[in-house]
């Protein structure tokens, strides 16, 4: 077996554990809600819309999967409910946005622009600056060059946080303290990493939502004053929400994307949570790819997302 099959397998199993307790979750339920039936019917059809709510799909998309059931029932009179699972897998990879063209494959990659930069955007306490220096810690293992920019300047903490994973990863950082302009770190960052030649920028910023406007504006100058020194800056909006939460998520997401132009995601906390569905109603829903998902602890425990590998894992029995 070579090492890239080794690698593959262990990725799989990473995947695999990480979403244990959503599948089992979903599958018990999809058990529950055949029981006693042979051919998917409107009983049928009713508990797996309770099912799919059950496990944080959401109430629009699982209004979608169950519709296109419907149609399928119509078109060919008689599904059993053994089939089930296999046609759930489909539906619901139809509705996962994947990764688009611009964006890399993988963390071993071409970029698509040097340096590539990624503006990280969050609420606190949803794991940003750990999915920071995840991406860092995975970039660089990937050979790429990386420099952080510790733009949450509002929050003590959180330049520490980076600082300190900085240093774990072995990567430098742009920090000017605490209150400072974060316009003003972003811009000093990107001029750095053009200097040192990087692949990958890497930026924090405050997760505050209770001022959408004074978010927007800030956001807003970030972008502007990079783009003084790369036109087409940044290259990722991420925004890392906690899957945990459930449909909160869901609010958090819409209330990023009404603020700005969000054009990846990141969720966090999978392997601790039964409510990785809420993947399939965020994408869905805003039609955002995921880019990116946490499911440990350890450094590795960082994936790119890919949405045949997610739902074959969250259905295989």
């Amino acid at each position: 077996m070579g090492l890239f099959s080794v690698f593959k397998d262990k990725k799989k199993e990473t995947l695999d554990q990480g979403l244990e307790k959503s599948k089992q979750s979903l599958l018990t339920r999809l058990q529950r809600a055949v029981m006693g039936k042979t051919t998917i019917d409107d009983s049928v059809l009713d508990n797996l819309e309770e099912t799919l709510i059950g496990c944080d799909v959401g109430v629009e998309t699982t209004l979608k999967i169950i519709d296109r059931l419907q149609e399928r029932i119509k078109r060919d009179r008689y599904i059993s409910t053994s089939e089930l699972n296999s046609i759930l897998k489909a539906e619901i990879a139809s509705l996962l946005v994947q990764n688009k063209e611009e964006f890399p494959v993988d963390f071993d990659s071409p970029l698509p622009k040097k340096p590539y930069v990624i503006l990280v955007v969050g609420v606190n306490g949803v794991g940003k600056t750990t999915t920071i220096g995840k991406l860092a810690y995975q970039y660089k293992s990937a050979g790429k060059s990386v420099v952080l920019g510790a733009a949450d300047t509002f929050r003590a903490a959180a330049v520490e946080q980076l600082t300190i994973w900085s240093q774990r990863v072995d990567v430098p950082i742009v920090q000017q303290g605490m209150n400072t302009d974060p316009a003003s770190v972003a811009y000093d960052t990107l001029q750095s990493a053009l200097a040192k030649n990087a692949d990958v920028v890497l930026i924090d910023t405050a997760g505050r939502l209770h001022n959408k406007v004074g978010l927007m504006n800030e956001l807003t100058k970030i972008k502007k004053v990079m783009q003084k020194l790369m036109p087409d800056a940044p290259h990722e909006v991420l925004l890392v929400l906690d899957a945990s939460t459930g449909q909160n998520a869901v609010e958090q997401a819409r209330q990023f994307t009404a603020a700005t132009e969000v054009n990846a995601l990141a969720l966090t906390k999978l392997d601790g949570t039964a409510k990785g569905g809420v993947a399939i109603g965020i994408c869905d829903q805003f039609h955002i790819p995921i880019r990116y998902i946490g499911l440990g602890e350890q450094m590795t425990d960082l994936q790119v997302f890919n949405a045949n590998e997610f739902v074959n894992s969250l259905f295989d029995e």
